[in-house]
């Protein structure tokens, strides 16, 4: 079953927020020879934008990481997978994850939730190796084992790599998110880093639990996040610097790593996208 996901997705996709994401880009990563494309951002359960990537794209397989099961129920969602099912030759693969606290109001019992919407998913006939959980913690972990194709955790190292291996086993797929920039330039490289993680991540308690529990500190987790924190969560320095940072979640025991790309507001992404699947070794 996850083999054929494992296979699908490929060694290497991009993180990208739904806001950001064009067909264009779309085209171009394609190009460029990444596995997938994940939306991120809570994109809506209709699917329309993974709907329109998927159609002007042939191979690439896109994702999302993730829907939110606040904002769109089980319904909806299982006939917009089932809509893009049929016309994109199963390209798409259905991430959802409970989203934060902050954020949603009717944030109650957010394990019980998810349990509960991915059970609903399964009955509507979404298959579960092509449904992936964001999954950070222990308990999350062991439900996208039992009831999904693999775990789609965010902001973390490869040592929380390693320990989510341990708590999936070997069949599940595993693909983290990791950020990058592509600066050798460390001070600039780290602020920008420092701004992407700060605002909104520092101020998630979902994501600094989980910090915590991978031995930082809350020095290093107060204000705008220590040196130490924005190193271990955003690879920088030269393209091949940065490739084989990411890399190191192979090592960990992930299958697949989605990269998330920062650069200024006003910076085309495309050729750092380019770059970066030269110094990874992509093949168009």
């Amino acid at each position: 079953m996850s083999r054929q996901l494992r296979d699908q997705i490929g060694r290497f996709g991009v993180w990208r927020g739904a806001w950001q994401t064009t067909a264009d880009i779309a085209v171009h990563l394609e190009h460029f020879g990444y596995g997938t494309l994940w939306l991120g951002g809570s994109p809506d359960g209709q699917l329309d934008l993974a709907d329109e990537l998927l159609g002007v794209t042939g191979r690439l397989t896109v994702g999302t990481s993730i829907v939110n099961i606040w904002k769109d129920d089980a319904a909806t969602v299982a006939r917009s997978f089932e809509r893009l099912s049929q016309r994109h030759d199963g390209r798409f693969v259905l991430g959802i994850g409970a989203g934060h606290r902050e954020a949603t109001q009717e944030y109650v019992k957010p394990y019980e939730a998810l349990a509960a919407y991915v059970d609903r998913l399964l009955e509507l006939q979404v298959p579960a190796d092509r449904l992936m959980l964001a999954a950070l913690g222990p308990k999350v972990l062991a439900l996208a084992r039992d009831r999904s194709g693999g775990a789609l955790p965010y902001l973390i190292t490869p040592e929380h790599t390693r320990q989510a291996r341990e708590i999936l086993g070997p069949v599940p797929v595993l693909a983290p998110e990791h950020k990058v920039v592509i600066d050798t330039d460390r001070e600039r490289a780290l602020q920008l880093g420092r701004r992407r993680v700060r605002n909104p991540y520092l101020g998630l308690v979902n994501y600094t639990s989980n910090l915590s529990r991978l031995g930082f500190a809350d020095d290093d987790l107060a204000g705008d996040g220590s040196d130490r924190l924005i190193d271990a969560l955003v690879a920088h320095g030269s393209a091949q610097q940065v490739a084989g940072q990411v890399s190191a979640h192979f090592a960990a025991g992930a299958d697949h790593v989605a990269v998330q790309l920062l650069t200024e507001t006003d910076t085309d992404p495309v050729p750092g996208y380019g770059e970066l699947a030269n110094a990874l070794g992509l093949v168009a």
